[in-house]
């Protein structure tokens, strides 16, 4: 079976959405169901900041791993992120460093 890199369909014929199987499979953290679709900040980041802390197959901090899929999730979401739902996951991003110590 050929690799597809740089395609933007799957081997299946379909959309190539990579990006949501990380999301939702990441080998680094064990993220609630539906977390970014909260809509309370602190709530998003209490979350990230516990699957973070718990996980042991994580390569950085509990603050970098927390941070990264947060703010990867954002970039990948791109323009399909409705404005509010961005709102609430950019004031995740200031919680989460609240509750890191790192405000």
């Amino acid at each position: 079976m050929a690799e597809n890199k740089g395609s933007d369909k799957g081997a299946d014929g379909g959309p190539d959405r990579w990006s949501q199987d990380v999301t939702e499979g990441s080998d680094a953290l064990d993220l609630e169901e539906g977390v970014f679709t909260w809509d309370d900040p602190a709530r998003i980041a209490r979350s990230l900041k516990k699957s973070a802390e718990a996980s042991g197959r994580r390569k950085s901090s509990p603050y970098r791993s927390a941070m990264s899929m947060l703010t990867f999730y954002v970039n990948r979401a791109g323009k399909d992120l409705d404005a509010g739902q961005r709102d609430v996951l950019e004031r995740a991003k200031d919680e989460l460093r609240k509750a890191f110590g790192r405000d």
